[in-house]
């Protein structure tokens, strides 16, 4: 009963709500008129403006490539000078120090590049300023990337002999004021109303009973966590991110952080059918990304719920609040890796072997479980390319996806996509395992040590941000590692990505005739399944038989790490 009153209503209302936003975000990114152009009209002008973007510029795939990478490499420039001069700031009431060198340019890299993993503690890192105008900031505009990345791509895959795949500067800022503004607005205030903190008093010192004086963390939470969930960010406030009651005090803003991590991935399922103009591309992806999430979700919560000799048959509640309970903890598991979020309720060291498996298999898959803002979707159409591209050999046609031939450019381009996260996956986890710098972080020994490496750099390399929290990679060899896997993760993709779309824009657009292999049919739905499932177990298998299938087995059998 607990699972269904957990599941079920959560995955009701985001099949009612997806449809409605996921044309919403056509209707922006196609610059139709909508609802909210009265509002924001006025000032996307003075945007420009102010900036000397000329809106009605066309860029191919080169351009659009260039204008992206320089506003991030700004972005980080900008963040990282921030947190390293934080102390000299205003909005700093607790006197925070500044942050050190290689804390900061992880950090910086971190949130630039939509992942926020941190290898610091929110309350004790960072002064309002930083958490205001850094990294608010950067989860605004790092997602908006994403959903940027994902338009060029489809404006290429449907344009015919084009060099434009639309303007960085355009759908940056229509995905910020349209998007995720309006939504982060809505949000904000209603976290606050369930009792987020959003203000920006010093921190509260309070007696508790046994006499002892306790800080109580204050700060403008409410306006970040919201951004957070939306934009697949997932940087906590806090240390604890949504476990903290002041972050995530109530069962109604757990549903509202839970829901919010969704939304857009979800709609944007929608949303590409209305850009390709065909509702069965978009259903057949979001049929595939549903099983996938189901199926995980399922495997996680018999694993959780499976009673253990060791436990004296109980359940696994370590690690996670009992006004969650194991559903409510497993749900979020389950989403945040899914949505390359990195967001927690739950710690996710102390899950089962395989709960915590499904949630590295999540990352690991190139984030195509509805996965980041807009990067969930230019990732699945990565696999759909490689799919067409290995039925047609199957088949012995000419591969063709929506009447674009598929040749070898891009898919050369599609497994440098693939195979640069995966790369940084097993050699970065190799190093790790193999000097003293990767192994004194390990809070833990054997297959469970391992798999908190694996867990850091699959988490880094998806651009996801979650952590076992077992390691501590507050460290300068961690941070160093870590971010140099952050940015292949994120531009290792993006970057074929857009060169993909350059060049299926140039393209003809071949008639569908009775020989096209048809891309919005339950047949496809299922190959593409096995292909990315092929892929991922390929690649990753034989590392978590060594981590979490080993830990399982000698889990059964009392043996702990």
């Amino acid at each position: 009963m607990e699972i269904l009153r957990t599941v079920l209503p959560f995955t009701f209302l985001l099949i009612v709500v997806a449809p409605f936003l996921g044309n919403y975000i056509y209707k922006v990114l196609d610059g139709q008129k909508h609802f909210m152009l009265p509002i924001f009209g006025k000032p996307e002008k003075v945007i420009y403006k102010l900036s000397s973007v000329n809106f009605s510029e066309s860029m191919d795939f080169k351009k659009y490539c260039l204008a992206l990478l320089t506003f991030h490499f700004f972005g980080f420039v900008i963040l990282f000078i921030l947190l390293s001069t934080q102390r000299w700031l205003p909005f700093n009431p607790q006197h925070v120090d500044n942050m050190n060198w290689h804390t900061a340019l992880n950090t910086s890299i971190s949130f630039v590049t939509n992942t926020n993993w941190q290898s610091y503690a929110g309350e004790t890192g960072l002064s309002y300023f930083s958490q205001m105008i850094g990294l608010t900031v950067q989860n605004f505009v790092s997602a908006a990337t994403g959903i940027a990345v994902f338009a060029a791509l489809v404006r290429g895959i449907t344009g015919q002999t084009v060099q434009s795949i639309g303007n960085f500067w355009v759908d940056l800022t229509r995905s910020v004021l349209y998007i995720l503004l309006p939504l982060s607005i809505i949000w904000a205030v209603l976290l606050a109303g369930e009792g987020v903190v959003q203000n920006i008093n010093p921190y509260t010192e309070a007696i508790t009973l046994e006499g002892v004086t306790q800080i109580i963390p204050q700060g403008p939470a409410a306006s970040q966590i919201a951004i957070k969930q939306l934009g697949t960010n997932g940087g906590g406030f806090f240390n604890t991110n949504s476990a903290h009651p002041l972050e995530n005090p109530t069962p109604f803003s757990n549903f509202l952080e839970l829901f919010a991590i969704l939304l857009i991935p979800v709609s944007l399922t929608f949303t590409y059918s209305k850009m390709v103009k065909s509702p069965g591309q978009g259903r057949v992806l979001f049929a595939v990304m549903s099983i996938l999430f189901l199926s995980g979700l399922a495997i996680s919560l018999y694993s959780e719920y499976q009673p253990s000799e060791i436990w004296g048959n109980l359940s696994y509640m370590e690690g996670k609040e009992t006004r969650n309970g194991i559903a409510g903890s497993v749900l979020w598991s389950e989403v945040t890796t899914a949505a390359s979020s990195g967001s927690v309720n739950t710690m996710h060291d102390s899950l089962s072997p395989l709960s915590g498996m499904v949630a590295m298999v999540n990352m690991m898959i190139g984030e195509v479980i509805f996965g980041g803002v807009g990067a969930g979707m230019y990732s699945m159409i990565i696999f759909v390319i490689l799919t067409v591209f290995i039925a047609g050999l199957m088949v012995g046609r000419t591969p063709e996806f929506l009447g674009k031939k598929i040749e070898a450019f891009e898919i050369k381009m599609c497994m440098l996509a693939v195979l640069a996260p995966a790369i940084v996956i097993l050699i970065f986890s190799a190093i790790a395992c193999c000097i003293p710098a990767g192994l004194s972080g390990l809070n833990n020994t054997g297959p469970h040590g391992l798999s908190e490496i694996l867990y850091a750099f699959g988490s880094t390399a998806g651009n996801n941000g979650s952590s076992f929290a077992g390691l501590n990679v507050h460290s300068i060899f961690y941070n160093i590692l870590t971010a140099v896997g952050m940015l292949i993760g994120r531009f290792g993709v993006i970057i074929p990505v857009l060169a993909i779309a350059g060049n299926l824009g140039q393209k003809k657009i071949t008639p569908v005739s009775q020989g096209t292999f048809r891309t919005d049919n339950w047949l496809f739905g299922g190959l593409l399944i096995a292909i990315i499932l092929i892929v991922g177990g390929l690649t990753f298998f034989p590392v978590l038989s060594l981590g979490p299938v080993a830990e399982h087995f000698l889990l059964q059998n009392g043996i702990l790490f």
